[in-house]
Order: structure tokens, then C-alpha cells, then sequence
């Protein structure tokens, strides 16, 4: 099991930090997720892509730096 840290932008309030929380925990692979509002990040435990953890949230509407 990896651990992935995302920096995501664009999240203002609860609801997109439960946005963000969905579309990544519905990504094949991916056994806990932690998404933070303060510091903008995500923590991420599993074995999913990197690539299609920042594509989940990319089509959720955010960006990931």
C-alpha cells in the first residue's frame, strides 16, 4: 500500500471537500482518503494510479498542482 499526496485547488467549502472525498474513494484501488479544506491536500492510501486519482478530481471540477 502507497501513500499519494495531492495539492488541490479550487475547493472553498465542505460540500467540495466531500466532492473531492467521493470521486477519489471512487477511484479502483484506493483504501482511505483524507481531504483537508485548510491546507488543500489530499492523503490518499492504496494502490490507485496517480494519474486517474488527479483525473477524478480534475472532472469533479478542481485542480491538482
Amino acid at each position: 500500500m502507497t501513500q499519494i499526496i495531492l495539492k488541490i485547488t479550487g475547493m472553498t467549502c465542505q460540500h467540495c471537500v466531500q466532492a473531492v472525498n467521493q470521486a477519489l474513494r471512487s477511484v479502483p484501488g484506493v483504501e482511505q482518503v483524507e481531504v483537508n479544506l485548510d491546507t488543500g491536500t489530499a492523503v490518499i492510501q492504496g494502490t490507485a494510479e496517480r494519474d486517474r486519482l488527479i483525473a477524478a478530481v480534475t472532472e469533479e471540477g478542481y485542480a491538482v498542482e
